[in-house]
């Protein structure tokens, strides 16, 4: 099985091209992060193709303080596509091929009317990009108020909207705890997904401990057919390199037709 290093937590100590040769030396197959926006692109270009990973995946950004995204807010309009393009412009410039663009806190009519529209904006623009646009069901618990907090509320929208470009990120980690049964709802949403990432629950810590077998997971999400690489989000305590022993021991989990 192949694995992503998510650089929003992996290496966060580093500046980010550096961060990137880490995890290229640590044996990752790919790399993603969250807002890359503080390094010029030229520069993330440069460690990506100096070390042959992939960027897989950037969010938009969050907004304000305290925010968590803009797409889902109304009357913030402007600033959400404006977010939305800056992620699909900087995407294209450092050859990433995914986006996920960030909901933020709200409920409601207008705040779901918001989401959709802002993401066939995102769709239409990812499309001629050649790029996926993902969105990610974020857990009550780690981010309160988030307009996105379910996996069939995720499919829902991907199915009203309608766009191939949209894709749904599949996160073990906030799904386990927004109600388990990750195998079977893997299996259902399969068709829809776009990405998957790994923590171990309830701590967020690296995917060797807690509750969430993800060796198991793996395996099973593996006999599905799920042959592109696994994100490794999670929160390292202390120095990165020295969680990584689950790496060679995940890394051997077949998958199925690869």
């Amino acid at each position: 099985m192949l694995f992503s290093a998510n650089l929003g937590f992996l290496w966060a100590d580093l500046p980010l091209p550096a961060a990137i040769r880490a995890a290229a030396r640590a044996g990752f197959d790919a790399v993603e992060c969250h807002w890359p926006y503080a390094v010029p692109a030229a520069e993330v270009r440069q460690a990506l193709d100096e070390t042959g990973l992939a960027m897989l995946g950037i969010n938009t950004r969050r907004g304000g303080a305290g925010e968590n995204g803009l797409a889902a807010l109304p009357g913030r309009e402007s600033e959400a596509r404006a977010a939305i393009d800056e992620a699909l412009a900087y995407a294209v410039e450092i050859g990433c091929g995914s986006v996920h663009v960030m909901a933020g806190i709200a409920a409601g009519e207008a705040a779901e009317a918001t989401f959709h529209a802002n993401l066939t904006h995102a769709c239409e623009n990812a499309a001629q990009l050649g790029l996926t646009v993902l969105i990610e069901p974020l857990n009550p618990h780690d981010a309160p108020g988030y307009f996105l907090n379910d996996a069939d509320q995720a499919a829902r929208i991907i199915g009203k909207i309608g766009h191939p470009a949209l894709k749904l990120m599949f996160d073990c980690y906030h799904l386990q705890i927004c109600g388990g049964d990750l195998l079977r709802r893997f299996e259902r949403l399969l068709p829809l997904i776009g990405h998957v990432q790994i923590a171990s629950v309830p701590d967020r810590g690296a995917p060797d401990h807690g509750e969430l077998d993800c060796a198991e997971v793996l395996g099973g999400i593996g006999a599905l057919g799920w042959a592109r690489p696994i994100g490794a989000e999670y929160r390292p305590v202390g120095a990165t390199d020295a969680t990584l022993g689950w790496l060679p021991v995940l890394r051997q989990i077949a998958v199925s037709g690869a």
